[in-house]
């Protein structure tokens, strides 16, 4: 049964020079139906122009410019601390190269409204490159392994997820819609993971503190992404690498993760990077993973 009441959301959108994505962002969201929210863009101190566009073609959107990059983390922990002042519901932390569909957000929040044990939700997310394949329709977390992963990554949407909200291990921070007395009680982003592994580990929290988290197949959105360009990125590589430690840290992981994080997966990695020369082009990555490894060991936790 669907709530009588309209809580109200707060859509908190990080922005770092990326005008052309922002604006389309922005743009679809013009188009939502759900009657009660309120939209902030956090600036992490752009320098294409993105603050003048914005404040131009949506006077309605709330800016809060940060003046310099602040990472993922802290931008949007600066946007949360917003909301948090405000009477709002709900959280959407909303990435800036997403396309929404009308309904996305009214089906997030009856899913949410629909139980109080319900802490966070999240919808499908797409390809905007490929509107029928699938990124994301929540994730799930290998205890064993110390792995997480995409559900549905890649698949093309043939209705196999059906239409029912279904719980997940975490939802990506690419959308994902929290409830704010969740956020009192359990905190906001941790500061130290600056980008990736951030939303995995507030899952945890928010799980842990004896919430649901659904992933909720009707709601669709669009996303920018390209795995390939992350695959090759040294940079993503490091934060994936250093990160992962840090989220096993947290999470008080046992010994079995551990060991095949840093064992099997980590030092077979490198080896491989360093002794196969099929593998020579994978040098910038390899030597970032070895940064981060160190970086972590060192409580080295600031931008790469």
């Amino acid at each position: 049964m669907k709530s009588q009441r309209t809580p109200s959301v707060k859509i908190i959108i990080l922005n770092w020079n990326r005008k052309a994505e922002i604006m389309d962002c922005l743009a679809s969201l013009q188009s939502v139906h759900y009657p009660n929210f309120e939209i902030l863009v956090v600036d992490n101190g752009s320098s294409d122009g993105s603050q003048s566009i914005i404040r131009t073609t949506y006077p309605q959107v709330t800016l809060a410019e940060m003046g310099h990059n602040l990472g993922f983390v802290e931008g949007n922990n600066a946007g949360i601390k917003s909301a948090l002042t405000t009477h709002s519901d709900y959280v959407l932390l909303l990435n800036n190269d997403t396309l929404v569909s009308p309904d996305f957000l009214n089906d997030l929040v009856d899913a949410a409204e629909a139980d109080q044990t319900v802490g966070a939700v999240g919808p499908t997310i797409y390809y905007t490159s490929q509107p029928q394949k699938i990124w994301s329709a929540g994730g799930s977390i290998d205890w064993q392994r110390g792995l997480t992963h995409m559900l549905a990554f890649d698949e093309i949407d043939h209705g196999q997820l059906g239409l029912t909200a279904r719980e997940v291990d975490f939802i990506s921070g690419c959308a994902i819609l929290v409830k704010k007395s969740v956020i009192d009680q359990v905190g906001m982003l941790d500061p130290r993971f600056f980008s990736y592994y951030e939303e995995t580990e507030w899952c945890v929290r928010i799980k842990r503190a004896g919430y649901r988290l659904l992933h909720v197949p009707t709601a669709h959105i669009q996303h920018r992404l390209s795995p390939e360009a992350r695959e090759a990125s040294p940079i993503v590589h490091y934060y994936m690498t250093r990160n992962r430690l840090l989220f096993l840290k947290l999470v008080r992981a046992g010994i079995r993760p551990w060991f095949y994080t840093l064992f099997l997966d980590y030092a077979l990695t490198l080896m491989s990077w360093s002794l196969k020369p099929s593998w020579q082009y994978k040098q910038p990555q390899r030597n970032a993973m070895i940064r981060a490894i160190y970086d972590y060991g060192r409580g080295h936790f600031a931008e790469y």
